[in-house]
């Protein structure tokens, strides 16, 4: 390519607000995978807002502080951000730059079981400024990815009461997928290459033989790891040679707060004495470039979650690596993948809460042997689908040919602004009982109580 043509790449500028190193999460694997990817067709560089320690041979890898992430944002044509980072640096909000707005993961509804616990006025602050912080990236932003088809038609109702669908929007592209696009979490291309042993004969209480059930990724509050011990402590009584292996029982992200359900699961384990013998907790997190040493070595991964509105609406993205292992999965119903797993017969899905079922449906992927086959045969037809190249494809082709939204808030008479901003001047004096987006924003959750009561 001359230097005439490369003067002509977009220039992308790649933000998370999760820890890029060796250990990282799902917000740090992906945006570290989507900036491999964009340097195939334009011009990158990748940041972290909390810490960065990667290092690429392709582009630029770093941790940036408010005044580099202006001169960044500054150098780009395109932004593309993850979680809170507009909410943090509400400047970008006014920057002439086209954003990409990463939502694959629907924040406020996880909020609703995190802040199961707090007081009343707390937990209803909590969820009310994260639906602010992604009302305020669903109105910025000129394209958006999400995770799935369910994932998208939420999403679809939460840009039609922010006014993103509109006549300008509508008329762009009936189907919205120009401004709304599903982007779901990827699988490498390579296959995983184990260069020692992380689990089978490394573990103490875990031989070569044995059967290795993997929880492969932190255990969150609207995870169900309980119903899976107890259905291990099940099934060891006439398997001795069962283990459960929890990969993820902490977090490189050190503003990700511990979790209730991780010391629930290691209080019931301990109760039941399954600690280190069927049950096993790590309590690092392991280097993304290692995992395979941990997935190579389980037999089947596992998947449970509660019957409640996060999973409706979630992607689990460490069942993308039991893809990428040929790990045949066991999962609770209701979510994204149970729909897939069952469609293409990748494993096996059971009720939620249901230990007697989750116990049978192990016992079946883990002894035997052509169920267990079938299932591998079927996750590498499937898994081709999951490519991060082939999931990919809608960012790389807004970020070769980037354009503002056609009712982008860069120009301040579009005729959606010049609607909205009527519509708020007529109501800033009208008490409002709700938080939606046209309104004055509630000044405490304790206004949003006394005004839902009052009515």
């Amino acid at each position: 390519m001359s230097d005439v043509d490369a003067r002509k790449r977009t220039k992308v500028l790649v933000v998370t607000p999760d820890s890029l190193g060796k250990r990282m999460a799902g917000p740090a694997i992906r945006a570290w995978e989507m900036a491999k990817a964009i340097h195939t067709v334009a011009e990158v560089r990748l940041v972290s807002t909390v810490a960065a320690d990667l290092e690429s041979d392709d582009f630029p890898v770093s941790f940036t502080d408010e005044k580099s992430l202006r001169e960044l944002v500054a150098w780009s044509d395109v932004l593309v951000f993850q979680g809170h980072t507009l909410s943090s640096y509400p400047w970008i909000k006014r920057h002439a730059k086209i954003i990409v707005a990463d939502i694959y993961d629907p924040m406020h509804l996880e909020q609703l079981e995190q802040t199961v616990g707090m007081p009343e006025e707390r937990r209803l602050k909590a969820i009310l400024e994260t639906a602010e912080v992604l009302n305020d990236q669903i109105e910025r932003a000129d394209f958006m990815m999400c995770a799935s088809e369910k994932q998208r038609d939420f999403w679809l109702g939460q840009l039609a009461a922010t006014f993103r669908i509109n006549p300008l929007t509508y008329g762009d592209d009936a189907s919205l997928r120009r401004l709304l696009s599903v982007v779901p979490f990827g699988l490498q291309d390579a296959a995983p290459l184990q260069r020692s042993h992380g689990i089978k004969g490394t573990v103490p209480g875990i031989a070569p033989t044995d059967k290795v059930i993997l929880w492969g990724g932190g255990i969150y509050n609207w995870f169900d790891p309980i119903t899976l011990i107890e259905a291990v402590e099940k099934l060891s009584a006439t398997h001795p040679d069962v283990r459960l292996f929890f990969l993820g029982a902490g977090h490189p992200n050190r503003h990700v707060p511990k979790m209730e359900m991780v010391t629930r699961a290691r209080d019931l384990a301990g109760e039941r004495g399954l600690t280190d013998r069927f049950v096993f907790f790590h309590d690092d997190w392991v280097p993304y470039e290692e995992r395979a040493d941990f997935l190579l070595d389980a037999d089947l991964g596992a998947s449970t979650h509660f019957d409640h509105l996060e999973t409706a609406f979630s992607f689990r993205t460490r069942i993308l690596d039991y893809l990428w292992a040929t790990l045949p999965i066991v999962t609770t119903g209701g979510d994204t993948f149970a729909a897939l797993v069952q469609e293409h017969g990748l494993g096996r899905v059971v009720p939620p809460t249901d230990a007697d079922a989750l116990a049978d449906a192990l016992e079946a992927l883990l002894y035997d042997e052509s169920a267990h086959a079938e299932a591998q045969a079927n996750i590498r037809e499937f898994a081709e689908t999951m490519r991060w190249r082939k999931v990919l494809e809608p960012l790389l082709d807004f970020v070769v040919d980037p354009h503002p939204a056609p009712d982008s808030p860069l120009t301040l008479e579009t005729p959606r602004n010049r609607i909205v901003n009527d519509l708020r001047t007529r109501i800033d004096g009208i008490e409002s009982s709700t938080s939606w987006r046209m309104t004055k924003p509630i000044r405490s959750a304790k206004d949003a109580i006394q005004r839902l009561r009052r009515r």
